[in-house]
This record gives structure tokens, sequence and C-alpha cells, in this order.
């Protein structure tokens, strides 16, 4: 797990080392073990490196192979990255270091742009070919891992985050930085996720999952996708009971969980409590591994609203004897850490949970290295409210809407400045498109894959890596081995939303874990004081609104703040959210970025 950035130029001058190092210093928290720049006339290549496979100074990036010709900065690991070293060294291959990392450039110059279809992992990688002067840019089929980039100044950079590119553009001001209309109406309607390749500035986009770019000498690019499940029922499965499909859902998570414990260093477990987290640790304990670390995390009560889960983490935990932490964050201690939270958002993201993850990872860094989570479950085994009645949806555009925008756009409109408005209901019509695609027929399985090509992408996926890299901790995330989720878009839709929803995956967890923790009421992770805003929540709210950098943007309408402000908690959105925090955050990222 580390930080990548790098710029190709396309009319004949040098890379920029100053707008390099500007990336590179900015992706820092990333990667604390280790920094590298290479420069070659108009290419230039950085990497901020966090060690967890062959942790020696050979595996040091950026990665150049002189025989080969080629020069690699990567992000992630590749899993099953033995195994493929084993076939490269069959082929001829030989090998200076012991890790993934060279395994990756050795697979490219073996496999060309296909090598991605031989990884199982989390990944962005970005690879320059000496010879040809070409440059391929790459990303896993989740979008686990990110990658963004910018065309400015005839040149292309990219990096592991937004704020890096920004801070690029700070060198030569080259980068458009006014806001994205598009990507704003996506924002404040679908739940704050802007689906790529958008973001929320105009001049930086990000790739999407499952998706390669080649990029020639001349600037031109070519995109390709090499991943996508189809969400529908297999012929050849018609006649498999529910047991037997649990039997397949236990044994492929057990797999990837077993996966995931490739590393130089220990694996711990991020434990909320609930079925996901619980079933990781279950299942790693049926591996056979001892002392597991194990983590939750807690907060204030406000109001009715309980701001933790230890009762049911630490059933867990002392069901399989795990060496468990527990970490109570009072509120005179979450609400100075909003800062820098926000601060080391890629993107602006409004779930109450960034805080949570992101003071999390804070103690945890302290212990481990690299840990397991539960994120994932709930989109590919059908976990939320608005499951259910779409399977019996007759407009499931309408009713995934109802339950799942935050806005209609009359109220967009009544919310932002008129010159941002859009003529068309964009995230309506993205909604629209998604589901009309072909590979979804049922409006369930429409619902699903939006979900799990879309939404988890850009919410909790991103909201994870975003909060553990901020302290240097790789998070891996098993419910989306690429396998796993094939399998979870075959399941008969009838078997994932019983039981109140991931009923395939509760009677399966039957077979690991403690039964309080599978039949408990639904849980998530609280943070209650960002929904009900009061006291010195309301009041940071209020500083970020009325902020002179607030009132010369002038993003938002007056008087719909106002409305907002006088009943925070009468306006939270479908899922729950609070929608004055939603347009403060906004504001509060582009103030901390200085944009």
């Amino acid at each position: 797990m580390c930080g990548l950035s790098g710029e190709i130029r396309f009319d004949g001058r040098p890379a920029d080392p100053a707008a390099l190092a500007a990336m590179t210093d900015t992706l820092a928290p990333r990667g604390p073990d280790g920094t590298g720049l290479f420069l070659r006339d108009r290419v230039g290549l950085g990497h901020r490196r966090l060690k967890i496979i062959d942790l020696s100074d050979r595996a040091a990036q950026p990665m150049v192979d002189s025989d080969l010709g080629l020069t690699l900065v990567f992000n992630g690991i590749i899993y099953n990255y033995q195994e493929l070293r084993a076939e490269l060294q069959r082929a001829g291959h030989r090998f200076f270091s012991g890790g993934d990392t060279e395994v990756v450039l050795k697979a490219y110059h073996t496999w060309g742009e296909a090598c991605v279809e031989r990884f199982h992992g989390m990944f962005a990688f970005a690879i320059w070919e000496r010879d040809s002067g070409r440059l391929f840019l790459a990303r896993d089929r989740l979008g686990i891992k990110p990658l963004y980039y910018a065309e400015t100044n005839k040149a292309l950079r990219f990096a592991s985050s937004l704020p890096a590119l920004v801070a690029a553009g700070k060198t030569d001001g080259g980068l458009d930085t006014d806001l994205d209309p598009v990507a704003l109406a996506h924002y404040m309607t679908f739940h704050a996720v802007v689906p790529p390749p958008h973001t929320i500035l105009n001049g930086v986009k990000k790739l999407k999952p499952a998706t390669t770019l080649m990029i020639e000498p001349d600037g031109r690019k070519r995109e390709r996708n090499y991943w996508q499940p189809v969400f529908a029922r297999d012929p050849a499965d018609a006649g498999l009971s529910a047991e037997a499909w649990q039997e397949r859902v236990l044994a492929a998570l057990t797999k990837a969980v077993q996966r995931r414990l490739v590393a130089d260093v220990p694996v711990g477990v991020l434990l909320s409590g609930g079925l996901d987290s619980s079933l990781v640790v279950g299942l790693l304990a049926a591996l056979g591994q001892t002392g597991l670390k194990t983590f939750s995390i807690g907060f204030e009560t406000v109001g009715n609203e309980r701001g933790d889960e230890f009762d049911y983490s630490d059933i867990v935990a002392r069901h399989f004897g795990t060496d468990h932490r527990k970490i109570f964050i009072p509120g005179d201690r979450a609400l100075p850490a909003l800062e820098p939270c926000v601060k080391a958002m890629a993107e602006p993201m409004v779930s109450h949970d960034a805080i949570g993850f992101y003071l999390l990872s804070q103690e945890v860094s302290q212990h481990v290295k690299v840990v397991q989570s539960g994120q994932g479950a709930d989109e590919i085994f059908a976990g939320y409210h608005w499951y259910p009645p779409m399977m019996e949806s007759r407009d499931p555009v309408a009713d995934y809407a109802r339950v799942f925008c935050d806005r209609d756009q009359a109220e967009l409109h009544r919310a932002i400045d008129p010159r941002l408005h859009l003529a068309e209901d964009v995230p309506r019509d993205f909604i629209a498109g998604h589901f009309a695609m072909p590979g979804a027929e049922v409006p369930i399985d429409k619902a699903l894959r939006i979900d799990t090509h879309i939404m988890l992408v850009d919410d909790p996926v991103k909201r994870v890596d975003n909060m553990t890299m901020a302290w240097g901790l790789e998070a891996r995330v098993p419910f989306l081995d690429h396998e796993l989720v094939e399998l979870a878009a075959k399941v008969p839709p009838e078997l994932k939303v019983g039981g109140g929803g991931k009923g395939v995956l509760k009677e399966a967890a039957r077979r690991v874990i403690p039964n309080e923790v599978i039949d408990r009421p639904k849980g998530y992770f609280p943070v209650p004081a960002l929904k009900y805003l009061e006291g010195d929540y309301l009041g940071l709210v209020k500083d970020v609104l009325s902020a002179r950098r607030a009132r010369e943007r002038g993003l938002f309408q007056q008087d719909y703040l106002d409305t907002l402000l006088a009943a925070p908690d009468e306006h939270i959105t479908p899922l729950r959210g609070s929608k004055l925090w939603q347009c403060a955050l906004l504001e509060y990222w582009l103030q901390l970025h200085d944009l």
C-alpha cells in the first residue's frame, strides 16, 4: 500500500520536478516508509512506500528494470503474486526482489495490457515503456485503490489522491479548479457519490474501476474495461439448494480471507461487532490464526442514539480469544479531529463514519500495519433496506431514487447558486442509464449492480482507503474479492434479501460465529454528533458556512442554508444523513484545500 504520482509531457519539454515533488510530498502519509523519484526527459514518476511485502530496499519504487525497459510505480497488493512469480520464472524471467511489485512489472512485459486479468488483488499502477514512450495506467476491478489524473499544459499528471494533483497545479497554475456542475449535482443528490470519471473539480478525473488507460507519446489515449460481472442466474445452478449456496459463499469468503493474509507483517481486523467483520474474525480463527489483534471504536451517545456497539464486538473477541482493543472517543476528541479528517479526504465524503475510521486508524496504526475489514458485504449480499422493495418494483428507477437520493432536482436548485444549475436531472438520468445497461435484467439486480460498481467504490471503499492511509495503515476487504463478487451476483435474490437482508450470508455464518451477533438488529458505524448537529459541532458548521471564502464562493443559496441551520435535525436524508453537514462538508473540504 503506497502513494504514486507522475507526469508525462506531450510538448517535448522535460517533466516538472517541482510538480512531481509537490505530489509526492502530499502523498507522504500513504507511504511513511520510503520515498523515490524517477525523472527521464519528458516522464517523471514519484512514489511513497508503505512496507508490507519484501521489506528490503530491493522492492523500493519507482522500480526500474533496465533489461525490460520498464519503470513502475504501484499502489496495492497482488495476493497471488507468488503463483504468478513461479509462472514467470518458468517463462524465463529472473527476479532481483522478493515482493509483488516486480511481479507486476514482469507480468506486464509478458502479458501486456491483459496482465491485469491475472491479478487477484487491489491495485493502481503506472508503467512507462522506455523504448515506445507509452504510459500504461490501471486500476483494480472494484476500484479499491484510487487513481486520479489531470490533463494540463500539454501534459498528463496522475496521483493516488486528488489533493496531490491540486498541489502540483499550484506549482504552475495549470489546473482548472472550478467546480464541475455535473459532479456537484451528483454530490448533492446521489448521496455524495460522484461517479467516475467526474470529480468535484473540472480539471481532475478519476480512472474507472476495472479499467486500463494507454497513453501514447503524442497524448492519444485508449481506455479499456477488462471486467464486468453478470448479475443474472446461471441455468446450470437452477437446482442448487439454499444450503448449497451457503456452502459456496462460505468457501469463497474463506478463500478471500485467506488470500488477504499474504504479508511480511502481522494482519489485524477492524471489528465493528456486526455480522461482516465478525465473520472475518471467525474465518481467520478457523484458518488457524492465533493472537489476532482486533479493534473497535465507539462515540458518545447523543439523545437516544447510542454511539458504540462494544457489546457485540466483545462477544466476538471473547469467543475467539482475540487480542482486543476498544477505543472510546469522547466528544472533545472527535471535534478537533474533524479538520485533519476532512483534509485527508481525496474527495469530500459526507458519511458520518469517516471521522470514526480516521480516529480508529490512528490508534490501530500504532499496533499493526495491515488490517482486514468487512466493507462491501451489504452491497454484494443485499443488506440494505432498499433492496427488498426492489424485488417487486414496477418502476425501478423511481423506487431506487426515492430511498437512495438525498434531494430531488427542485430542492437541489433551491440549494445551490443558479449559475451551477443544470437543465438535466443528471443523477436520475445516470441511474436510469445504468439500470438500462445489459447484464442485469430484474430490478433488484440493477440496484445491486449500481451499488457494487458505483456507490460502493465512491463511498465506503474510498472512505476506508482514505482514512486508513492517512495513518499509513493498509486495509484489505475480503468481501470485495472479485471471485466472491462474481459468485454473489449469481445467488438468487430471494436468498440474499431473506432474513432481513444478507440471508445467505447470515445462514452461512451460523457455522462460524455466535448466533447473537447474527440475529442482532442491523447496526452501522455510528457517529451521532454529525447527524444531530448541536453545540460545538453546529458552531463549526456555522463558522465554515459564514467564512469569507464561503461568502465569496457563493456555492449555496443563503435562504436554503438558513432553513437547515434553523432546525438541523429536521432535515435528514432518506439514508439518515444530515443535509446541513453535507453542505458544510463540501465547503469545509474546499477551504482546507485552499480551493
